[in-house]
């Protein structure tokens, strides 16, 4: 069964093409699990809108989440205007004019490196003084790889995010409430337990004088298997120990198993195999599957010669490696046929792009109870041309 389940009665030809449709069932549903880990935990859970930023459903993740976390000023923006509830900020580094602008309305702002608390903390107090509410963090990075993709890891040695304990500067947490870490990416609990003990180990002696501790994202909470009652007695063990706020910032997992991408059938041609050139684009709608890299499943279709008829199917840009997968078909593929892409919504829509020209998919919001579905946005060459100058 596709793991979007709820799209079993859709039909792909309601939509234009291409097209990323949302089931908002799906996505409340996902809320809820998240919602009742937030309350059974007593822990605070945040959208990540670096994962899914549909922002239509905006109102109805306010129902059932704490507030948005944001990677910089305009996600903090659309956070606030569209979302409610909390509002933090993280940015591997923040341009003083954009900060400036956070300060007015942000709850929490984590700061990546020592050098940049220490260069924008007078600023921060300042305006710290107008509103009481706002806090400041330091995102820490325990060293601890739980991923095996380099590009998503980041406690690979060298990298830019977060401050290793050798470099963290103890005299300088004067007015930091919390410290904050991101270890993950789409994984289960046990990972998050073994970084726990890692950020224990290392930052325990911190934490006693901290108001909270943000697990960042990467949580798959509402994947089929994850141990939420593990997660659960663990944030309540933290939160008893150091007597502070847990946070967390799942983005997958809001959105996961919830959104199809639809896209046609342009062209057939034959080079040494089949191959199908659809309406989309692996650089410019899905480019995880190259980055991952990872192969996308598509509805009624199998492996490579698990079925009768293959295809390699690839996007509508110049690109050569523009090629999103090998795929095999029960019947022989035909120009106009709508091919529709298994669990597109997180990571998606927020990364495509106009390369080429080529226009971004509409959003479709469909609701599997009812089986209405609205058509939320079309792009077309305005979108594109603005963008450049």
């Amino acid at each position: 069964m596709p793991a979007a389940s709820s799209f079993h009665s859709f039909d792909p030809n309601s939509v234009p093409s291409p097209c990323f449709v949302v089931d908002e069932v799906a996505i409340e549903n996902n809320l809820k699990i998240l919602n009742d880990v937030q309350q059974r935990s007593g822990a605070k859970i945040l959208a990540a809108l670096k994962a899914f930023s549909m922002w239509e459903l905006g109102p109805l993740t306010a129902k059932y989440l704490s507030g948005t976390c944001a990677s910089g000023l305009n996600e903090a923006l659309l956070g606030r205007d569209y979302y409610g509830g909390e509002v933090h900020v993280f940015s591997a580094a923040f341009k003083p004019a954009e900060l400036e602008t956070l300060l007015e309305f942000a709850d929490h702002i984590v700061f990546n490196s020592c050098s940049q608390w220490q260069r924008y903390q007078s600023q921060c107090l300042a305006a710290k003084e107008l509103r009481s509410n706002l806090e400041f963090g330091l995102r820490i990075n325990p060293e601890h790889s739980e991923g095996t993709t380099p590009i998503y890891d980041p406690c690979s040695p060298c990298s830019r995010l977060g401050i290793p304990l050798t470099q963290l500067d103890e005299s300088q947490l004067n007015h930091i409430s919390g410290l904050h870490f991101h270890t993950l990416c789409e994984q289960g609990f046990e990972p998050l337990s073994r970084t726990l003990d890692v950020v224990e180990a290392k930052f325990g002696h911190l934490l006693h004088q901290m108001k909270w501790l943000n697990f960042g994202g990467g949580h798959h909470i509402t994947a089929q298997g994850y141990d939420t009652e593990a997660l659960i007695n663990r944030i309540r063990e933290i939160s008893q120990r150091y007597q502070l706020q847990v946070y967390l910032e799942p983005g997958e997992a809001i959105a996961i198993n919830s959104g199809v991408l639809v896209t046609e059938v342009l062209d057939l041609a034959v080079n040494q195999m089949n191959l199908a050139i659809l309406d989309t684009s692996a650089t410019c709608h899905m480019p995880d599957t190259l980055e991952m890299p990872y192969r996308p499943d598509i509805f009624g279709a199998g492996e490579a010669h698990e079925f009768e008829h293959q295809y390699r199917l690839g996007g509508m840009t110049c690109l050569a490696g523009d090629v999103i997968n090998d795929y095999s078909f029960e019947d022989p593929l035909t120009v106009g046929q709508r091919i529709v892409f298994d669990d597109m919504a997180h990571y998606t829509m927020v990364k495509t792009s106009t390369f080429n020209g080529i226009n971004l998919p509409s959003l479709a919001i469909y609701n599997s109870e009812t089986q209405q579905v609205r058509v939320i946005r079309n792009f077309d060459y305005s979108d594109f041309k603005m963008r450049l100058s």
